[in-house]
């Protein structure tokens, strides 16, 4: 295959839900050619329908939508589509709609002043299979980790015996706290005054080291150990 067919199917195909034109138009003039906008909806009938038919990698969802808002799309689809995956885009940064959507099966929630290159990484990273939050946004999602108790994961390692704690430098905690806390390798960089080249070398020490598969797990790791 070749051709614009082709080459929608090789990037991220992205679905919209926003009840606000403006808003929708704003996202896809942000995420540009970089990825592939297969569709859009302003409220939850039509987001139900428009996913459907698309069966898109990525939603960025609004989290108050006529109809219901965020959460019933997803109630409606995550079970029958799982291969979709859902990151909120809000102008809400309140804690109770956070951890509504995060329960319900989103990936990551951001809120509206998100930069352009910004959302582009998060809708990058959530296709890939990470999880991203507005930095200040993760302790919220930390907190209802916490608040569900030790079934949402499995055994749980012990703070104060844990191995592989033991077997990362300091600059590389200090990477896995951010990288923890939802921080994109580009604001760690600039806390930490190093490359974006050298954090993503402490990431991939750290996951190695811990033996995890990606953010979502380094979160509920470092929740598990309270290092955050």
């Amino acid at each position: 295959m070749s051709g614009p067919a082709a080459e929608e199917t090789a990037r991220t195909r992205v679905f919209l839900v926003d009840d606000h034109a403006m808003v929708r138009s704003g996202v896809r003039t942000e995420l540009g050619d970089a990825v592939a906008v297969v569709g859009e909806a302003a409220d939850v009938a039509g987001a139900v329908e428009g996913i459907r038919d698309t069966v898109p990698d990525v939603v960025l969802l609004d989290v108050h939508l006529p109809g219901g808002g965020g959460r019933a799309v997803l109630e409606a689809l995550r079970g029958e589509l799982p291969a979709v995956r859902w990151l909120a885009l809000s102008v809400s940064d309140a804690a109770e709609d956070v951890i509504a959507v995060i329960r319900a099966g989103a990936r990551g929630y951001v809120t509206k002043t998100i930069s352009g290159p910004d959302l582009l990484d998060a809708v990058t990273r959530v296709a890939d299979g990470d999880v991203v939050f507005s930095p200040r946004l993760a302790g919220f999602v930390l907190d209802a980790f916490s608040a569900a108790g030790p079934a949402a994961t499995p055994e749980p390692a012990d703070p104060a015996t844990d191995p592989g704690l033991d077997l990362l430098s300091a600059r590389e905690r200090e990477v896995m706290q951010l990288l923890a806390r939802g921080y994109t390798y580009r604001e760690i960089g600039s806390r930490l005054f190093i490359s974006v080249k050298t954090v993503e070398s402490h990431a991939s020490n750290v996951l190695r080291k811990l033996q995890l598969s990606n953010r979502n797990e380094l979160t509920r790791w470092a929740a598990t150990n309270r290092l955050l």
